[in-house]
């Protein structure tokens, strides 16, 4: 019987009967993939995709979003309140939990009868229909204003969360300032994240209205499977020195608040402070290497400090060259921020990217810095006030926007957000 060359369709076939007919490319038939080798792809393909699918849990000890793996895009989104009673205040975090619950395992709000009447709006907005959870996270905090007369709270405001001072170099924009409610929200998908923040406004209408919002993003899970540090938009990878969430120890001592801390109803939350951090893109991009990386303090391709080869070695502060100069220069942005190993905070940034600045004809892009700690004063102002007086960084970013935000602990099932302040 003579040869019959494959055809596109004989190869399709051949595909969707046992998964062998696989192609590569190089040559008028390809080469054929074994039974082997089709059945380990198909498995790491299932792999992937249940692990995309993971849900994280809303209730527990802890809100998520703040230790969980950092996801793939962030929709960030300010809230002033409209209410004028606790009461309207308190109906609003019991709407927003149950709709969080529901969100973050990828259910739709409402049920099937409020959501197909024709002759009424749908309870969800329905972008997400038939999404995966696309392990979302939405976390909540109150920011100082939420501690004013309006709602007599005020004396419930922690001593460790004071408003945040104007730092030095700060070019402040209102537009991108404050907010009486932060709500982080964290997915593996960009769509599924929006459609959280736009049903939380909408079930906000009457008591709460939008302030501010900003979308983030990192390199994907897909383009970096082995989940290294991700890159900002200057090409150095960020944070590098975290704590390490594994470590419950630490993790006490730095993020989450203690009851003795002076607030019983923020123990087991965490103070989160979030910066709009403008670079200078267009200037960075004329900066030779070795002044980029005597910027940061270390080595744009492996991340590790001057002087060292790892990305996780630590900093030796003393190294001196042969000159006599310190390796890493004493104004270094990474020996600032390390505050000779005393002051910790746990970094959970996203680069940003807004368009155009029409003003300029510049690229309004930089960094959403977001940190969380166990006490605000002791940790971002007190690294803050000297990256702000000595960061050799500051020469290519503007701190344009800047909010705290006071995130309460986790909610057990049958309870809502914030119950132990209300």
């Amino acid at each position: 019987m003579l040869n019959k060359p494959l055809s596109r369709r004989d190869v399709l076939k051949m595909a969707g009967v046992g998964g062998l007919g696989l192609l590569l490319g190089g040559g008028a038939a390809g080469a054929l993939f074994t039974g082997t080798q089709a059945v380990a792809r198909r498995k790491n393909v299932l792999n992937a995709g249940r692990a995309h699918r993971a849900a994280y849990p809303f209730y527990g000890e802890h809100q998520s979003g703040i230790i969980t793996p950092s996801q793939n895009f962030l929709c960030f989104a300010s809230f002033d309140l409209t209410a004028t009673k606790l009461d309207e205040v308190r109906a609003l975090f019991k709407k927003w939990t149950t709709a969080a619950a529901s969100m973050t395992q990828g259910a739709m709000l409402g049920n099937e009868s409020t959501n197909t009447n024709p002759n009424l709006p749908p309870a969800d907005t329905g972008e997400a229909a038939g999404l995966i959870p696309s392990k979302i996270t939405i976390t909540f905090g109150v920011g100082p204003s939420f501690f004013d007369s309006r709602f007599g709270l005020a004396a419930k405001r922690p001593a460790a969360f004071p408003d945040l001072p104007k730092f030095r170099g700060d070019a402040l924009q209102p537009q991108w300032c404050g907010g009486d409610i932060g709500v982080q929200v964290c997915a593996d998908d960009l769509q599924v994240a929006f459609h959280a923040v736009r049903n939380l406004a909408r079930l906000a209408r009457g008591t709460a209205v939008l302030r501010w919002t900003q979308e983030g993003f990192q390199r994907t899970t897909a383009a970096e499977p082995t989940a290294g540090t991700p890159r900002n938009l200057m090409g150095f990878k960020d944070g590098t020195g975290n704590p390490d969430v594994n470590n419950a120890a630490q993790m006490k001592q730095v993020v989450w608040v203690q009851p003795e801390d002076g607030a019983s109803w923020m123990a087991n939350g965490s103070y989160m402070v979030v910066r709009r951090i403008r670079m200078r893109l267009e200037v960075w991009d004329r900066s030779t290497l070795d002044d980029q990386q005597q910027t940061f303090g270390r080595y744009r391709d492996s991340g590790a400090p001057l002087g060292a080869r790892d990305e996780f070695d630590p900093l030796d502060l003393s190294a001196k060259d042969e000159a006599g100069k310190p390796v890493i220069p004493l104004n270094a942005h990474s020996r600032l921020a390390h505050m000779e190993g005393k002051t910790k905070l746990l970094r959970r940034a996203y680069s940003y990217s807004s368009g155009l600045d029409l003003k300029t004809g510049q690229l309004d892009a930089g960094l959403m810095f977001i940190c969380y700690q166990r006490n605000i004063k002791q940790q971002f102002i007190a690294m803050q006030e000297i990256l702000a007086a000595e960061d050799k960084l500051n020469e290519y970013i503007t701190h344009v926007g800047s909010a705290s935000f006071a995130c309460f602990p986790g909610v057990a099932e049958g309870g809502y957000i914030g119950d132990r302040l209300f």
